[in-house]
């Protein structure tokens, strides 16, 4: 399933201030948890897809540098994030 610019509007209106704000890091990474969902069931049906695989991989370490920086700024929106999209720590 593609994931399509409703759903990156949905992601944006629920994790950003304003409709218009891409660039926080929370909407960020809840935009980058999409894509790694969405790429983990593909791999899951095309397991020697190497390609896809470096991609998921690359953007698992975007995500926890973004969680790392959060966390770095402000503990309680990263607990907050954290909590929202259900990942652990």
């Amino acid at each position: 399933m593609p994931f399509t610019k409703e759903d990156k509007a949905k992601i944006v209106e629920e994790f950003g201030k304003d409709p218009k704000n891409t660039g926080s890091p929370e909407v960020q990474i809840a935009i980058i948890t999409q894509r790694i969902n969405t790429l983990s069931q593909h791999l899951a049906k095309f397991k020697h897809d190497r390609t896809s695989k470096r991609g998921l991989l690359q953007l698992v370490g975007k995500r926890r540098a973004l969680l790392n920086y959060l966390k770095k700024e402000s503990e309680a929106r990263y607990l907050e994030t954290l909590k929202k999209l259900g990942l652990r720590k």
